[in-house]
């Protein structure tokens, strides 16, 4: 399953987003029963996305994660490509379309 990086402070996120071309933050509260459900199937999709890097944010431990990224609801699912965002999902996850525009972006930006 693909590694996870627990960021737990706005600069180590910064850090994180620039120093991966493709980097993916996971947003969530330990409270959250949808988020739970949520991070164990996107490891799984991500598997098949080796090149991209996921970061794991607990909403509480960085609390200004919300006003750095207009965060309103849990989980947050945001994708970066060379530092800037390209998609973001929340709270409900339509997979197979995250899927889909996984795999569109891939064949841009890696080949």
């Amino acid at each position: 399953m693909v590694e996870t990086v627990e960021l737990t402070s706005l600069d180590s996120i910064d850090n994180f987003i620039h120093h991966n071309k493709f980097s993916f933050l996971y947003i969530s509260r330990p409270d959250c029963g949808v988020c739970h459900a949520v991070l164990p199937q996107l490891r799984e999709l991500l598997d098949k996305f080796p090149h991209i890097n996921l970061g794991y944010i607990n909403a509480y431990s960085v609390e200004k994660i919300a006003s750095r990224f207009s965060i309103l609801t849990v989980p947050a699912l945001l994708l970066f490509i060379e530092g800037t965002e390209y998609l973001r999902e929340v709270r409900f996850v339509h997979f197979e379309q995250l899927e889909k525009r996984l795999e569109r972006v891939s064949k841009i930006y890696t080949t």
